[in-house]
């Protein structure tokens, strides 16, 4: 099975990425816009996309490790500035993103709600 994490806020995503990034096990990491007190993002590219990943989630093998990480709210998202954007280690152009840690794999807006190319980020 998959282990599943949840961080919100850049510097939460860093922290857990470097405490499983020894495992030497895949990791996959989910940008999402934040959820409101209800649990809906307001992204609705991500609404439509998160059944999709998670549905690859479940599917995928124990060498994966899946992380996801809520970016805030949509003014702190769309501020050019904004650390998920300009840290050289992620360079989020928008959300959803689903990226492969540690490679040039991503999927990026709709490709987030294509099953086929879901589950093949999700094979080794």
């Amino acid at each position: 099975m998959v282990q599943k994490h949840e961080v919100s806020g850049f510097e939460d995503f860093i922290s857990k990425w470097e405490s499983v990034k020894a495992t030497k096990k895949t990791i996959v990491a989910m940008f999402s816009g934040g959820k409101d007190s209800s649990g809906k993002s307001w992204c609705p590219d991500c609404v439509v996309a998160q059944p999709v990943v998670d549905a690859a989630v479940d599917k995928a093998s124990d060498d994966f490790i899946y992380i996801y990480c809520s970016v805030g709210g949509r003014d702190f998202w769309k501020n050019r500035n904004c650390i998920f954007r300009t840290d050289p280690r992620l360079r989020l152009k928008s959300v959803p993103t689903l990226l492969k840690l540690g490679s040039s794999e991503r999927l990026e807006e709709s490709q987030c709600a294509d099953a086929s190319l879901v589950r093949m980020l999700f094979e080794d």
